[in-house]
């Protein structure tokens, strides 16, 4: 369907050298558009655009710190002189850091903030520059659902998704009026390279998401294609500050008894 084709558009995502931000990528690129991936580590950087390329995606790699604002600023330039202009822009780059609050190191938590909130203003004031020019645009940022509850050790973590919820809101409500749709995704618990140790019968993490998700299982990567897709096109240009949660049902659900199948 012509609202959800991406042919002509070029997406840049940040953080898309691996797990649920190249799953997001590759739907992006299903859909026609043309990918731009940022990272920090070479290594994973090279592996991910031989996957890309073995899949027939056109995608390109570029290295820096979405915190840095000089580095960011010099990147995004150069992307645009090379790459074209950036219609999809979607802020996946991010870290957790599992420290109890009591005893986590200032310098830890604010790094979180830094990469987790800091990076995606960072990145969406460059990218929306341009986007005002052509009063067109699309921000996609990747919050979570700690932006909405919280649980032990990620205090910093929760905090910095909380504050994109925020910062979603008030960017769509200032560059609406541009024809720019900035809108966030909170993925549930998935299935990744990550989770994989904890994602087995009998681990009490793992009886505890399949039991507290409505859907009774964990998510898979491709689940949240559908949802940048939408929000990366057409059918999304009436959609702005909105934050769709893609979690089985989580936070629809005050959860279910013990004793109940």
């Amino acid at each position: 369907m012509d609202l959800f084709n991406l042919k002509g558009k070029t997406a840049l995502i940040t953080g898309g050298t691996h797990g649920l931000g190249m799953a997001m990528a590759e739907a992006l690129a299903q859909a026609g558009a043309k990918l731009v991936i940022t990272g920090t580590t070479p290594e994973k950087m090279e592996k991910a655009l031989a996957a890309y390329e073995s899949k027939g995606f056109d995608a390109k790699g570029y290295l820096f710190d979405v915190t840095d604002e000089v580095e960011a600023k010099r990147n995004v330039e150069k992307i645009t002189e090379i790459e074209g202009n950036i219609h999809i822009l979607v802020n996946n780059a991010g870290i957790i850091q599992r420290t109890p609050a009591i005893s986590m190191e200032i310098s830890d938590f604010r790094k979180v903030i830094d990469v987790d909130l800091v990076g995606p203003f960072i990145m969406s004031q460059l990218v929306a520059k341009q986007m005002i020019e052509r009063k067109e645009g699309k921000i996609i940022n990747i919050c979570s659902m700690m932006s909405e509850l919280g649980r032990n050790t990620v205090s910093a973590y929760a905090a910095a998704k909380g504050g994109l919820k925020m910062l979603t809101k008030n960017l769509a409500t200032e560059w609406a009026k541009h024809n720019i749709q900035v809108n966030g995704i909170g993925p549930g618990y998935f299935a990744t390279s990550q989770t994989e140790p904890i994602r087995v019968e009998g681990n009490p993490f793992n009886d505890f998401i399949i039991s507290r998700t409505p859907a009774a299982r964990w998510g898979n990567p491709e689940d949240l294609g559908g949802t940048a897709v939408f929000l990366a096109s057409k059918a999304s240009d009436f959609v702005n500050g909105q934050i769709i949660y893609v979690d089985g049902g989580i936070l629809a659900t005050i959860g279910k008894p013990a004793n109940e199948d």
